[in-house]
């Protein structure tokens, strides 16, 4: 499909970019253009553009506003150290964009359509790029049903699009241990839901689990099946590991009801790689309470491609805290990291044939 490239008239000045990038903060800055791809009932996908970041006009009556068709990604580009840009396994994001779209009974966008509409607009503002430690481009493409109707049905046009922004650290100081809350009464997805797929009702339905969170001082939450609430699941936005005594690491398995994270497949062949054992097995709360007493389990991270790998410091809980080690991180969390945030910025080499795409 070609892409037909329509230039800013107003670009952001080099001195104010610069002036951003300094400090770009998480999600409050996007770049100068984005991408738009149309999909309408008979005749598939079209329209393919590069235009300057502008809002949409939308119908009152259109359907994303009332049946929440919806899904997006989340991805980064990478500066090189030889001043390149690359991405960290977009494949992945492509698949699982198509496998959002298809339990939410959305269009789905061809693979390589999906990573040339990402790398249309890394290269048009690959400016935008920090050259800062740590810092990305985060990429969001989406898609949501711009149809006109009210009806419960699956819609005939749907836009996808992809933005960018430039981002340091997702966690107010950095790779620091966090903190989490584990609610009572509030459960992310349930067997035959929308777990599995990254769309906007997911993440929707946990503000108020994550407001709770803020409420007693935690950085996240940790939600519970839905059926006993008991057994872990996942974070408000990342997957979760706990590193034993001997070595081993632990992930709750995915079940329909966890997304299946990127940064949590790269992890498990990383940790595999480096002679760890990883079990994907259910885990309960009680379990974790007493492991941390007992240094059944010295350590655990959050992981996501916003924060990477997050060592979890504390679990707070209506009854009380426990926490985790030394409640700082610890070796096993750091060398993952220091690792995988290697591959992803080119000072190692990718694990896998294919894991980094370059971009220019």
């Amino acid at each position: 499909m070609t892409f037909t490239i329509d230039r800013t008239a107003n670009p952001t000045d080099d001195a104010t970019r610069a002036r951003i990038l300094e400090n770009p903060g998480f999600g409050k800055v996007f770049t100068d253009h984005m991408v738009t791809i149309r999909w309408t009932e008979g005749q598939g996908w079209h329209d393919a553009k590069v235009t300057a970041r502008v809002p949409f006009a939308l119908d009152p009556a259109a359907a994303v506003l009332h049946y929440a068709q919806e899904i997006f990604e989340g991805m980064k580009a990478y500066r090189a150290a030889d001043g390149g840009v690359t991405l960290f396994r977009p494949d992945a994001n492509a698949k699982r964009f198509r496998d959002s779209a298809e339990r939410m009974a959305m269009p789905l966008i061809p693979e390589e359509l999906f990573l040339e509409a990402v790398e249309q607009l890394v290269r048009i503002d690959q400016a935008w790029i920090p050259d800062s430690e740590g810092g990305s481009l985060y990429i969001r493409p989406f898609m949501f049903a711009n149809e006109a109707f009210l009806g419960v049905r699956p819609a005939s046009e749907y836009i996808f699009c992809v933005i960018a922004c430039p981002v340091g650290a997702y966690f107010k100081g950095g790779a620091k241990a966090i903190t989490i809350w584990a609610p009572e009464n509030y459960t992310r997805a349930a067997p035959g839901g929308t777990g599995a797929a990254k769309c906007g009702g997911n993440y929707a339905a946990s503000l108020i689990a994550q407001l709770e969170a803020s409420k007693h001082g935690c950085d996240q939450v940790v939600f519970l099946d839905a059926a006993e609430h008991r057994w872990i699941e996942e974070l408000g936005g990342m997957n979760v590991f706990f590193v034993r005594d001997d070595g081993s690491l632990l992930t709750p398995p995915l079940s329909g009801t966890i997304l299946p994270g990127i940064t949590r497949d790269s992890i498990i062949q990383l940790a595999r790689s480096l002679g760890h054992t990883v079990v994907e097995q259910p885990y309960t709360l009680a379990q974790w309470k007493e492991d941390a007493a007992t240094g059944r389990v010295r350590e655990a991270f959050a992981c996501g491609t916003a924060a990477v790998l997050a060592p979890i410091g504390t679990v707070r809980t209506a009854e009380g805290d426990f926490v985790i080690g030394n409640g700082e991180g610890g070796s096993t969390t750091a060398s993952l990291r220091e690792r995988l945030v290697g591959m992803q910025r080119g000072s190692q080499a990718p694990l896998v044939d294919g894991w980094i795409r370059r971009v220019i």
